[in-house]
């Protein structure tokens, strides 16, 4: 992804992944795109070396010092992502899980209080509208939703839900994530009982004098934490964090490349509205009694991939050489048969090999099968293999950091 390493330029990162402006309310077809919104840490990011760059309607920074850099150092330390983009969405009212399990396949009745659970906005058809993550505050359920979708799922959430049912976009509160090894220690210092939380779960906080809401999760596959703090805020907070010599600021694009050894989708790319829980591998998300009884949007089809199986399905890549090949490359068989497409691709930083994932027809996906990806009309040779490429480092109950 960066120039050093792949002989393209960083501007790639936009081209394939930033879709600036999908999802912003004024745009329409043959419209112009409305000029990208600053988010509240904009000259906080230029202080610090930021480059710039128009994503999911907003002007964010792709790198600081190099991907790569970034990359590993997330691995090793701790890095500190501005999420603020993504929308965090309040949703109270009268039996809201029960409202909620309507339009999403996730087991929210009997999701304890203050735990997330991973869940996806479904479409009729079984097609994903958007991933999020769930939390149950008390009687009322905090959703953070992706950036540049978050307007079109406030739509369907006002929409679909019971009048009784109320949806609070948050837009006074920043998103900030901290993630790495060393994430809870810098984090204890500033929230004291922090480091206490388990993966996917989340509490209120005094974090540096400041109201914080902080979960334990991330879209790293590291150990980490994501914290909600008011826009005013959030800029004293960053520093704060900051100061710690074990923090350094992550752009863009080492965000992509971490979730990308990690095996996790990225809405738009991996997952959309053409792609169903089943086939992106995130059946996971349908807990038991929701297979048992359905009724949420596409239950059917849903229901009868999982128990058919899908005509196709996302799977990794290992691809030979260290060319990356990127999004939209065909995927063939022996037989020079096109049999799917890559989602999402690029060097490793950890791994240092060109990763990809991607979608074939199932009966190609068991690990270990050869392929070949046709990338501007090279061919290269590439294995499925299980995700994730890089272990999850999540930190469960029972188990350390």
């Amino acid at each position: 992804m960066s120039k050093e390493v792949h002989g393209g330029p960083t501007d790639q990162f936009t081209q394939a992944r930033g879709e600036p402006y999908r999802g912003d309310p004024d745009g329409g077809e043959g419209a112009e795109p409305a000029p990208p919104l600053k988010l509240p840490l904009d000259s906080f990011h230029r202080r610090h070396g930021g480059r710039m760059v128009p994503f999911a309607g907003y002007e964010m920074p792709v790198q600081y010092e190099g991907i790569i850099a970034e990359h590993l150092w997330v691995r090793e330390s701790a890095g500190l992502f501005d999420v603020s983009h993504m929308g965090q969405i309040l949703v109270h009212g009268h039996n809201v899980d029960a409202a909620l399990e309507t339009l999403l396949p996730g087991e929210l009745r009997l999701l304890g209080d203050m735990r997330l659970r991973y869940s996806l906005l479904l479409a009729g058809d079984g097609g994903i509208i958007d991933d999020l993550m769930a939390t149950r505050r008390g009687e009322d359920f905090y959703l953070v939703v992706n950036g540049a979708t978050k307007h079109g799922d406030l739509e369907v959430l006002q929409k679909r839900l019971p009048r009784e049912v109320v949806v609070d976009h948050m837009k006074e509160q920043a998103l900030l994530a901290l993630q790495g090894p060393r994430a809870a220690e810098v984090l204890e210092r500033l929230a004291p009982g922090v480091s206490d939380l388990t993966f996917m779960q989340g509490g209120a906080f005094r974090l540096d004098g400041q109201q914080a809401w902080i979960s334990r999760s991330g879209y790293t596959g590291e150990d980490g934490f994501e914290i909600s703090v008011s826009a005013s805020a959030v800029e004293a907070v960053a520093e704060a964090l900051l100061k710690d010599d074990r923090v350094k600021p992550i752009g863009l694009g080492a965000r992509d490349s971490l979730r990308l050894e990690a095996g996790l989708p990225l809405y738009g790319h991996d997952i959309d509205l053409n792609t169903t829980p089943v086939m992106a591998g995130l059946q996971f998300a349908i807990q038991k009694r929701r297979r048992a009884e359905g009724g949420f949007p596409g239950a059917l089809r849903i229901l009868t991939e999982l128990e058919n199986g899908p005509v196709q399905k996302r799977v990794g890549f290992a691809v030979e050489g260290r060319q990356p090949v990127r999004e939209g490359a065909r995927v063939l068989d022996g037989e020079g048969n096109e049999v799917g497409r890559i989602t999402s691709g690029g060097f490793s930083p950890s791994l240092q090999r060109p990763i990809a994932m991607g979608y074939v027809a199932s009966h190609l996906g068991e690990p270990g099968t050869g392929l070949k990806l046709e990338q501007r009309s090279k061919l290269f040779e590439a294995e499925v293999v299980a995700m994730p490429f890089v272990p999850h480092r999540y930190h469960r109950k029972g188990a350390n950091a």
